[in-house]
Order: C-alpha cells, then structure tokens, then sequence
C-alpha cells in the first residue's frame, strides 16, 4: 500500500506540473485559448511549478525507501 501511495503522488506532481507549466509557456508566447488557467499569474504558476517538483522528489525518495 505505502508503495501506491508513493506513485499517486508522482503522478499528482507530474499533472500539476504540467498542467501550471502549459498555462506559463502557452500565456507567455500568446496563445491564450489553449492557457488553462489564461496566465492569471505567472507567480502562481511559477510556485505550483515549484511545489509539483518538491511533491515529486519527496514522492520519490520515499518509494525508493519502500524497496
């Protein structure tokens, strides 16, 4: 079960990963209507990016410990 969890986590960071990183990169070259949050705030964006990484590597680390 801990092994489970530790990989829906990965795959939580992953998607909000790319779900603030396709809003930053389509709202700052302009192509707004495939933006899904419109580039509201690209501090925003940058800090879930962030957090997503963070979520990530703690994600991993502990699966890796699972073995």
């Amino acid at each position: 079960m801990p092994k489970i969890l530790c990989l829906i986590g990965l795959v939580v960071a992953i998607l909000v990963f790319l779900i603030f990183f396709l809003d930053m990169l389509f709202g700052l070259i302009g192509m707004d209507s495939l933006a899904p949050f419109k580039l509201v705030s690209i501090v925003m964006d940058i800090l879930f990016i962030l957090c997503a990484a963070g979520l990530g590597y703690i994600a991993w680390n502990s699966y890796k410990e699972q073995k």
